[in-house]
């Protein structure tokens, strides 16, 4: 039976081994087929985040636009106030104290426009980040 002339028990191994390695392969295709769909669905994921990040920012931008355009007309009125306080003070319709609150609102109106200004362009930058940046420097 172990004799080098007998292959009859070398080929039933052989073919036993064969036959019970194919529960092991199964599973193997199985596992990889899932971990292809894990991989589906993270890049889905991704891709879905990459395009939420994008309209919020979008959201973002055309937020500071309205609130960039409401602190412009602030900003103007309060230096109209200004010029009238300070050509009333000429005159000596107003006092001191009048024209000092009117040049006060005024710096404040100023510094909320370019605050306001500044988280225009930071939420255009936030876009470009979304987007992925970079494709102004391609060679093509």
């Amino acid at each position: 039976m172990f004799s080098p002339v007998n292959k009859f028990f070398e080929i039933i191994g052989d073919l036993a081994l064969t036959l019970f390695d194919g529960g092991p392969l199964s599973h193997q295709q199985r596992a990889a087929e899932q971990a292809l769909k894990q991989a589906s669905a993270e890049y889905r994921s991704v891709v879905l985040a990459a395009f939420q990040n994008v309209a919020d920012t979008l959201h973002a931008i055309h937020s500071d636009a309205a609130h960039l355009k409401a602190v412009v007309e602030t900003e103007q009125a309060a230096r109209v106030t200004l010029e009238l306080a300070r050509a009333q003070q000429e005159l000596g319709e107003v006092d001191t104290l009048t024209l000092l609150q009117a040049e006060e609102a005024y710096q404040q109106a100023t510094l909320t426009l370019i605050e306001a200004q500044a988280a225009r362009l930071g939420s255009t930058a936030t876009l470009f980040q979304a987007l992925g940046g970079g494709w102004w420097n391609r060679i093509e």
